[in-house]
């Protein structure tokens, strides 16, 4: 239907069943690290390592976040989401004298660098009137001293009853928070000789901290308090997920690593891993992997670490934000069905791998779902392998190859969001057949991409009422088949839409849903 507005523009909706799956969607990865500012607990979307600095500060030793933003960037990386966390970091401290009190704003976004100023000023209020007041609050970045965000507030009261209270007014606010005690009067003018076209912005009393290094804990979170890796619930594609090592020379713990690969697997997404630093020898890291039970086809992990040329010390690093960088460039350029050895995709010039591994050893590195990055070729980095951490046998192939797991996965996210439309229609029989239709068209459309060995494509639909618990649930079936390049028989896939979530069944196909794990 199309709506006539203001100014001659013409608004045209398009009913959600009529747009097409897109065969070919912009992967999306998310980091969870520590970093100098920025929101808590928030899922940013930054699309180059600027826009990273500029919202999360610049590299900082104590955190292995921005190299690994860096690597993204630098290694074909687009979309990007960054959830901050911090452990007992505190954000900047502003008093502004209020006869006697004071009004005590503490800076919304903990940081050492975090800087915020306020200016108070009454201009627009009677002359007598002591309760009101204005104020004026300002980011300012610490280093060019320039404006970043800016928020002014007119007419706001100290009396707590007051409809325009100054705590309550600025619950709002996306730089600070009013501290307790309230002030018992309104605050002083900063304004010299309440000038109104003067300005004078005081700035913190007590700047803010950083916190300590990061636990396991800091990173995951917890689902009920959206934090963590939990803080990306919100975010509707996440396709690759990294959780950078929490500090220098400390390694992820396996309880974080075991939780990110079931938050991975609940929301259809790879887990990338590091080996744990320190674990230079094949047999070490095959026992590392078997001790702490990492055997997932949601998990994917590159041996060894690489050293950087330009470091004297060449003290290895962990690339794990190169390889998601990598595999969002394989995914724009040529699908998530290849793979990465397949078109000469390797790490930076600078990085060279820190141990070497010979043929024997990356064998049995490939046995326990290790890929290995070996020297290539004008002194580049080749990134060989394409396994996930499932550690199965040649009949386990949707689960063991990283290309048919990433596959799957593209395609059961794809027909997840762009069928949630159906649970609210009508059923009926056209109803089926609409779904069916949108359905065949995507897998099609990935046919004529390469991405299946045969154009032998089947689609069912089915839609009707579930009774479950006593009540109606619509539900939507969608039964597809399709025979990826690395497998030698079809996948099956029995997918359930419905008001109380989506399910995936398969005998061939490892659950990507908590529902179905």
């Amino acid at each position: 239907m199309s709506d006539a507005v203001d100014r001659g523009i013409t608004v045209t909706e398009i009913a959600a069943m009529d747009q097409p799956i897109d065969a070919a969607p912009e992967s999306t990865a998310a980091f969870v690290g520590r970093a100098l500012r920025g929101p808590l607990n928030s899922p940013v979307l930054v699309r180059t390592f600027g826009e990273f600095r500029r919202r999360f500060g610049d590299v900082w030793s104590r955190s292995s976040l921005g190299p690994a933003v860096r690597q993204f960037f630098q290694h074909g990386g687009k979309n990007l989401y960054i959830v901050r966390v911090a452990n007992d970091a505190r954000g900047g401290m502003i008093c502004l004298p209020a006869s006697g009190s004071a009004l005590v704003l503490r800076a919304l976004e903990p940081g050492s660098t975090e800087c915020v100023r306020a200016a108070v000023d009454y201009d627009g209020i009677e002359p007598g009137n002591d309760e009101l007041f204005n104020l004026t609050l300002q980011r300012v970045d610490p280093v060019s001293g320039l404006v970043i965000d800016q928020e002014m507030y007119r007419k706001l009261s100290y009396l707590k009853e007051a409809d325009s209270f100054v705590a309550d007014a600025l619950l709002t606010s996306s730089l600070v928070r009013v501290e307790k005690p309230y002030p018992s009067h309104r605050p002083e003018s900063t304004v010299p000789g309440n000038d109104r076209y003067g300005s004078a912005y005081v700035g913190h009393a007590q700047d803010g901290t950083d916190g300590h290094e990061l636990s396991d804990y800091d990173l995951v979170g917890s689902r009920r308090n959206h934090t963590g890796i939990f803080a990306l619930d919100p975010v509707e594609q996440l396709d690759i997920l990294y959780l950078p090592p929490p500090g220098k020379g400390v390694d992820l713990g396996p309880a974080a690593v075991l939780a990110a690969e079931r938050y991975c697997r609940s929301r259809g997404a790879m887990l990338i891993v590091d080996p744990r630093a320190g674990l230079d020898r094949p047999e070490a890291i095959v026992r590392e992997v078997r001790d702490q039970g990492y055997a997932s086809p949601n998990m994917v992990s590159y041996f060894p670490r690489m050293a950087c040329r330009k470091d004297s010390d060449l003290q290895p690093r962990a690339v794990g934000g190169a390889i998601a960088g990598l595999l969002c460039k394989l995914d724009r350029n040529y699908g998530p069905w290849q793979h990465l050895d397949q078109h000469g995709l390797g790490l930076s010039r600078e990085f060279v791998p820190a141990v070497s591994v010979d043929e024997e050893d990356a064998r049995t590195l490939s046995r326990e779902g290790i890929n290995v990055i070996l020297p290539g070729e004008a002194g580049r980095p080749r990134v060989t392998g394409s396994t996930t951490m499932a550690r199965g046998s040649e009949m386990q192939r949707p689960l063991t190859s990283l290309a048919v797991r990433r596959l799957c996965l593209s395609i059961v996210n794809s027909i997840e969001q762009a069928t949630r439309w159906a649970v609210f229609e009508p059923v009926d029989e056209g109803l089926a057949q609409r779904i069916q239709s949108q359905v065949s068209a995507y897998l099609y459309a990935l046919a004529n991409m390469g991405a299946f060995a045969t154009d032998d494509i089947d689609v069912q639909c089915d839609a009707g009422l579930c009774r479950k618990s006593g009540g109606n649930n619509q539900g939507i079936s969608i039964m597809i088949s399709f025979q990826p390049h690395d497998c030698s028989n079809p996948i099956s896939l029995s997918l359930h839409q419905s008001v109380e979530g989506f399910r995936v069944a398969s005998t061939a196909f490892a659950p990507v849903n908590s529902d179905c794990a």
